[in-house]
């Protein structure tokens, strides 16, 4: 039975011919097509200006992004097969990958499920749907879930803000078994304890995985700075790869409680410090009392999550660099990174060069990072392709 048509204006199926997932509230043509027809998470099919079809979607007409491809295909919905088989080519690139069942398991537009997030912790997942048309068959994915993973316990975390573009209530709730408020995970050799219920979004950061490998292997008899270290990956995988000292700097209490469990779970206790306090204050705390450090990790949160905050957030990464800058030793290391998908990679590279002429000294890139392979860059999306890291060596000028 055929989709009820989305249609397009004139050229604007170019994007996605080439790729491309989205279609914009302003390119439907509106008149034969009226958005107001539809509700939240309807299947469509969206179609080019002279009706010929170019997938399948869903659609929220009260959304920027009105609607989102699921296939090529015509006349086809977001069933449970097509689901499951979605889920099982995802898994099979996170079993190709990882040799433990701790990952990203569904990276949205990604693994070509787009608005939907799944994080796993062994036998325990975390969820979130994004988007209406996620929203709509969220027992169907729970369901394919169940049946393709056997877990014990699956938690909706579906209080990301993103949810408000939609049109869709901030909640979370169990959805499958018996939740623990906490879940163990391993990373790069590393254990590590992660707050299910309170903790950051899904709470743990997957797509850090090889950058927080890099830094344990620069790590060996060096003394470490971790800013907003959250529940002390970078740190405690530093401690574990030799570093002599460690410090964990956050502005949120429970993190560095956990902070304490991880590096104890780790055997790297004595090595392990923390401090409560507001990332800023804390570099020019440390810098005031002469402390120096051989490896400076910023892994700040996404500065820059609008356009509009594009030059305070440039100002903020910039400020934080001539910050860390001001505590590394001659030969030390920086590791610099940002989530916010508006920064780009050029961008970030000349807030580097930028703060080491001000703090006149010379810095070399010797490492570039990216997310890992749980977090697929769909390469007609950039939006897709958002992390980035630089690990730089610097040396005072003489």
């Amino acid at each position: 039975m055929p989709l009820p048509p989305l249609r397009l204006k004139k050229n604007e199926d170019r994007r996605l011919r080439a790729g491309h997932l989205w279609v914009f509230s302003n390119e439907v043509d509106t008149r034969l097509t009226p958005l107001a027809s539809f509700t939240p998470g309807d299947a469509v099919e969206v179609t080019d200006s002279r009706g010929r079809v170019i997938g399948s979607a869903y659609v929220n007409p009260n959304a920027l992004i009105c609607a989102r491809l699921i296939s090529r295909r015509a006349r086809q919905i977001l069933d449970r097969p097509l689901l499951m088989t979605r889920l099982q080519r995802a898994l099979a690139l996170r079993t190709r990958s990882f040799e433990k069942p701790y990952y990203r398991l569904v990276y949205g537009e990604g693994d070509a499920l787009p608005g939907l997030i799944v994080d796993r912790y062994g036998d325990v997942l975390v969820v979130q749907f994004t988007t209406a048309g996620m929203e709509r068959v969220k027992n169907d994915i729970i369901q394919a879930l169940v049946e393709a993973l056997q877990p014990k316990a699956i938690l909706l975390r579906n209080d990301s803000s993103m949810r408000a573009l939609e049109g869709l209530e901030r909640t979370i709730e169990p959805a499958y078994g018996n939740v623990p408020e906490r879940v163990m995970l391993e990373e790069n050799g590393a254990r590590f304890e992660a707050p299910l219920l309170t903790g950051q979004k899904t709470g743990w950061f997957y797509d850090h995985r090889l950058n927080r490998a890099r830094v344990q292997h620069y790590a060996r008899g060096k003394r470490v700075l971790d800013v907003f270290s959250y529940l002390g990956a970078f740190g405690i995988q530093a401690a574990l790869g030799g570093a002599r000292e460690v410090l964990c700097v956050d502005s949120s209490e429970q993190a560095l409680e956990f902070v304490k469990r991880n590096a104890a779970l780790n055997g790297v206790t004595e090595r392990v410090a923390t401090l409560h306090s507001d990332a800023f204050d804390a570099l020019k705390s440390l810098h005031a009392q002469g402390e120096r450090y051989d490896v400076v990790i910023l892994d700040p949160p996404a500065f820059i999550k609008r356009k509009k905050d594009m030059a305070a957030g440039v100002a903020a990464y910039q400020r934080l660099t001539q910050l860390a800058l001001q505590l590394l030793t001659d030969d030390g290391l920086l590791l610099s990174a940002s989530c916010s998908f508006h920064l780009a990679r050029a961008e970030l590279r000349d807030i580097l060069r930028k703060s080491a002429v001000e703090q006149d000294c010379q810095l070399q890139i010797i490492e570039q990072g990216h997310q890992g392979p749980d977090h697929p860059v769909h390469p007609a999306i950039p939006e897709t392709d958002y992390l980035k890291a630089f690990l730089a060596r610097i040396q005072m000028d003489t």
